[in-house]
């Protein structure tokens, strides 16, 4: 009799652990938690622009520029994804730089400043109708851990910001 009573509760046991194992496999095959994920990224303006309003050490580009649109996330893991679509200079509407790079500026724990850079990745050249200025970076960074307020940049192959997002 009391085996009776124990078989439905046994089952109820082992149909719950099963579910948290399922919902525990889904969790990891999201992969690492996304720390920033974004849909636009903004040109630097001029007062941007060179070296007088550097943000977090990076200095903006030479000149403003404009961005049609931008995509991508940041993981704990440092793992990167950017794509970027008419990334141009705002004068003329044409992209001139052949490669981008991406910097993820972090604030530590100890309240300090890490910047950590791509590899450059090819970028379209010439105007923006034409395709001029889309890019897609995707690297793994060695981040700090914790990365607080990351700010990610586009930027030129020598580290001057075209674009960013974050903070």
């Amino acid at each position: 009799m009391i085996r009776n009573r124990l078989a439905p509760l046994t089952i109820l046991l082992a149909l719950a652990l099963l579910t948290m194992g399922l919902q525990a496999s889904l969790v990891t095959a999201k992969g690492p938690p996304k720390i920033l994920e974004f849909d636009s990224m903004v040109g630097v303006s001029a007062p941007f622009a060179g070296a007088a309003n550097a943000i977090r050490g990076v200095n903006g580009a030479g000149a403003p520029w404009v961005i049609g649109s931008a995509e991508g996330e940041l993981t704990t893991s440092g793992h990167l994804e950017i794509k970027v679509t008419g990334l141009v200079l705002a004068g003329s509407g044409s992209n001139p730089a052949a490669t981008f790079r991406a910097t993820v500026s972090c604030l530590k724990s100890d309240a300090g400043i890490q910047n950590v850079a791509t590899a450059t990745f090819p970028a379209a050249t010439g105007l923006a109708s034409a395709g001029g200025g889309n890019a897609t970076i995707e690297a793994d960074l060695s981040l700090p851990q914790p990365c607080i307020a990351p700010i990610i940049f586009v930027t030129s192959a020598g580290g001057s910001w075209f674009a960013s997002t974050g903070g």
